[in-house]
């Protein structure tokens, strides 16, 4: 599932290209149809990103609601755009702030559709701080993690404690901290949220500028390959069973909530 900065980067490119134009918006799947044609013609205000969740508000009021889940994926082109290909959502176009035209596809997302002012907040009160967000008060997230006795690697993934951390950078942060994911939140001390909530911004910074996450320090930046061609270098993520970075005791694997957990037990010790 894309993590945080995906969707930020995502809602930037669209807020550069399209906001304060009119774009056209259809469903050539046709499950998007009747909101699509409610935004068609109308002026997109911008484009953001909380947590996980992209949002592009139109004028009236009116906005459209995008979570990736597992599956989802933008894709661009030129104008005039071919033929859709596929499943597409929700085919989105406009021509550009710099006049050069504009065309993404969007396919086969968990979400897409309508939500009022109302919902739009509801739904941002439901999510925790956002470390890319600028407006985010890490303290709200304290507040719950200091007085829960669940694992803080369960906690960073609950996106009413955290919005926008996902599989990697919770696994890749806590080993950089030298932080069980098992250690309960009550567990942990202040200075020690303060600078894992410092390095998820850096780190997620970075993943919205390169448009890939870097989290591997330069020392430690070389011996075993990334875990895929076109994946990052990790310290633990996906790479149980091989030697870590830093210590080269066995990288440890299990499943934690339905979603695989990865850590050092030499590095991050209960």
């Amino acid at each position: 599932m894309p993590e945080g900065h995906t969707l930020h980067r995502l809602a930037r490119r669209h807020d550069r290209r399209l906001a304060g134009a009119v774009v056209r918006v259809s469903s050539p799947q046709g499950k998007f149809a009747e909101g699509a044609a409610r935004v068609d013609g109308r002026t997109l205000l911008r484009a953001q990103a909380w947590g996980k969740h992209l949002l592009h508000e139109y004028e009236g009021a009116v906005f459209v609601h995008v979570h990736l889940g597992l599956y989802g994926t933008f894709t661009e082109s030129a104008l005039p755009m071919p033929e859709p290909v596929g499943q597409v959502r929700m085919r989105l176009s406009g021509p550009g702030r710099d006049g050069g035209g504009f065309g993404t596809d969007l396919r086969g997302p968990t979400a897409c559709e309508l939500l009022t002012p109302p919902e739009v907040a509801a739904l941002v009160a439901r999510l925790g701080p956002d470390p890319l967000r600028p407006d985010a008060d890490p303290d709200r997230a304290w507040a719950r993690i200091r007085r829960s006795r669940r694992g803080i690697g369960s906690l960073l993934m609950d996106q009413q404690v955290v919005a926008g951390v996902g599989n990697v950078y919770r696994a890749e942060v806590l080993f950089r901290h030298g932080i069980s994911p098992a250690r309960p939140g009550c567990e942990l001390g202040a200075d020690e949220w303060s600078a894992l909530w410092a390095d998820l911004v850096e780190l997620m910074l970075v993943g919205v500028r390169r448009g890939k996450m870097h989290v591997v320090r330069p020392e430690h930046d070389h011996g075993a390959p990334s875990y895929a061609p076109d994946r990052p270098r990790t310290y633990v993520y996906r790479r149980a069973g091989e030697a870590c970075r830093c210590c080269a005791a066995p990288v440890r694997h299990r499943v934690l909530e339905g979603r695989n957990l990865f850590w050092c037990a030499g590095c991050q010790p209960d």
